[in-house]
């Protein structure tokens, strides 16, 4: 992938270095490590990296940009997978590693407000003496603001939501430089259309997320996880649906089959079964967190597992979840050389299994080695297939198998991203999950709050390619 245009930023740079002064860069190394997240794909490097401090900077450097029609690349940590901090027309990344400041924590009303490029643990941290914690969890320390703008979840979304249900309100810089508030404090609200939802999941093409207003969520009183082998992974997926549909109210669910506890194991020296697993969470009074455990064994046992490891206390807890967390580095080290394209296909609950199991037979007739694992309470799982980057036939293959569980997952009326975004990778798949119509709407939306093109061009949509997106 290249770049499809020229950024004029020369008929700004003195400009820009006035504004930021010793907080911009055009270093070549420096920009290409803004120009690409943790996915495959090649650096697209800006031209240049500026730091802002405040909203205001921010909103100086959009009017600035607008008017020499230079594009604007938001960057948070850089975890993102689908070539959101690509930059394949240059142009200035605006980097928020400086506006990492906790502005406000409203205990009683249970909300904060963060700027940007204050990261999950961040917050977590700086309210772990209010009773209070931030519950979305996409396993990388993200950003705020990132995780907001790719509508992000994780493995606590089964029970807490994802981005999109801890949002309040957001204070976003329009492509003109304007300054728009998207909501208020309040809890609900019917004033107006929901700017904060078009914002949220919009990643940086319809504005610049300057300011986030958060829910918070009171810390349980008890939490046990388990984790427990199953002898088919379909057994496991037949658990975590029952459960369900039973109603308990479980806080993480998570899936890694056979090969990924393998690596796990070899990664993280540690001596699981080598079976397809459930990574489970429970949390609530002492009491429910005992009956759901409970009710949990007894549909578990009806299928085969029994062999549960149990931990309460927190140390024990962050040991038994490490082995989820470091998958995506257990991924890599088990075929050292490799690099990853990892899927994140969603799946009505009811399909999980099939849309699992044609996975399990799409990697089974393919030279290439792929890990399954997910956030299966909500039918959203990941495949990480490992490819040689200097082979090109293994990154034909991959590519080829990544459509193969898209189109999969499509048919079973579910998602291309459940998590991830569509950056640019997931671009090409809009239409025939959604349509024409919803792709010729977005499209609108886009031209009608960025005329110009400014703000992370060719995510979502591609405005280059909107007459063959409208065929």
């Amino acid at each position: 992938m290249s770049r499809t245009a020229i950024s004029p930023i020369h008929t700004i740079q003195d400009e820009l270095k006035a504004l930021f002064d010793d907080r911009i860069t055009l270093n070549p190394g420096v920009c290409n490590n803004h120009g690409r997240g943790e996915g495959p794909m090649a650096s697209l490097p800006p031209d240049a990296v500026v730091f802002p401090i405040t909203t205001t900077e921010v909103s100086v450097l959009a009017k600035l940009c607008n008017k020499a029609r230079v594009p604007i690349i938001p960057f948070g940590v850089g975890t993102s997978l689908e070539g959101h901090v690509a930059a394949p027309q240059g142009g200035v990344c605006v980097d928020f590693a400086q506006m990492n400041n906790v502005l406000a924590v409203n205990t009683n009303d249970m909300d904060a407000v963060v700027q940007p490029g204050v990261t999950r643990k961040q917050l977590n941290s700086y309210i772990r003496d209010t009773g209070l914690f931030f519950p979305v969890d996409p396993g990388a320390d993200a950003s705020i603001g990132g995780m907001t703008a790719t509508r992000a979840s994780g493995t606590s979304t089964v029970r807490y939501g994802s981005m999109k249900d801890n949002v309040i309100a957001l204070e976003v810089v329009m492509a003109d430089g304007s300054i728009i508030k998207t909501a208020s404090r309040a809890r609900k609200s019917a004033a107006g259309y929901d700017l904060t939802h078009l914002m949220i999941g919009s990643e940086g093409t319809l504005g610049i997320i300057t300011e986030i207003t958060v829910k918070l969520h009171g810390i349980p009183e008890a939490v046990v996880a388990a984790a427990c082998p199953f002898p088919t992974i379909d057994k496991a997926v037949k658990c975590v649906i029952t459960a369900i549909q039973m109603g308990i109210p479980m806080a993480r669910m998570e899936l890694l089959d056979e090969t990924s506890m393998a690596a796990v194991n070899a990664y993280s020296k540690l001596d699981y079964t080598v079976a397809p697993t459930l990574f489970l969470e429970f949390e609530g009074s002492p009491n429910s967190v005992k009956e759901q455990v409970e009710t949990l064994i007894n549909i578990a046992q009806d299928l085969g597992a029994n062999d549960f490891q149990w931990a309460d206390k927190p140390e024990d807890r962050s040991r038994l979840w490490a082995a989820r967390h470091d998958m995506y580095y257990a991924g890599l080290a088990y075929r050292p050389g490799s690099e990853s394209l990892t899927t994140d296909v969603c799946v009505p609950i009811s399909n999980l299994a099939q849309s699992i199991h044609q996975t399990h037979n799409t990697l089974a007739a393919s030279s290439i080695t792929g890990l399954i694992l997910g956030h299966v309470g909500d039918g959203n799982y990941h495949t990480l297939l490992l490819f040689d980057p200097n082979d090109p036939e293994q990154n034909t293959e991959a590519q080829r198998i990544n459509k193969t569980i898209v189109e999969q997952a499509l048919a079973l009326d579910g998602t291309c991203t459940g998590e991830h975004g569509v950056g640019m990778g997931k671009r090409h798949y809009l239409k025939q999950e959604l349509g024409k119509g919803a792709v010729a709407m977005m499209t609108n939306i886009k031209q009608s709050l960025d005329p110009n093109n400014i703000l992370n061009p060719e995510k979502i949509i591609s405005l280059n390619e909107m007459g063959k997106d409208q065929r």
